[in-house]
């Protein structure tokens, strides 16, 4: 264990791309509500949104991979792959049209994020210790 006991810089850089990649997925909820309500134009916002969160969940998998050899943690980038496989599936259904499957993995998608959020916040990243 990092002697320590704070975060590294990698791992600051993962929180860093997890917060900004959730309050970009937070607004996703917003333009689809108001797209559904009339405003036609918001469809592109929403799309624009979509480009935006899913470029930032890539961008979060190479963060997540360098925090994992460099502090020898695979989970961060366990869970960042598979928010982001999650949020690439629901960029094709919504495109497809396929609302059947983009609003409840849309729900999942959110929840998903906000939840791995907390879990880099809530502890120190810091370098796993060797095995023994």
């Amino acid at each position: 264990m990092d002697s320590t006991g704070k975060t590294r810089p990698v791992g600051w850089a993962l929180r860093t791309a997890a917060s900004v990649h959730v309050v970009a997925i937070a607004g996703q909820p917003v333009f689809a509500g108001v797209y559904l309500s009339g405003d036609y134009d918001a469809l592109r916002l929403h799309a624009t949104g979509a480009d935006v969160v899913t470029s930032l969940a890539y961008l979060q998998v190479v963060v997540a991979v360098v925090v994992w050899f460099r502090l020898r943690r695979a989970w961060p980038f366990l869970a960042t792959t598979a928010v982001a496989a999650a949020e690439t599936v629901q960029y094709f259904a919504g495109l497809d049209g396929a609302l059947w499957l983009h609003l409840p993995l849309g729900v999942l998608t959110v929840a998903g994020l906000v939840v791995l959020v907390a879990a880099v916040w809530r502890r120190p990243l810091t370098r796993a210790a060797a095995d023994a």
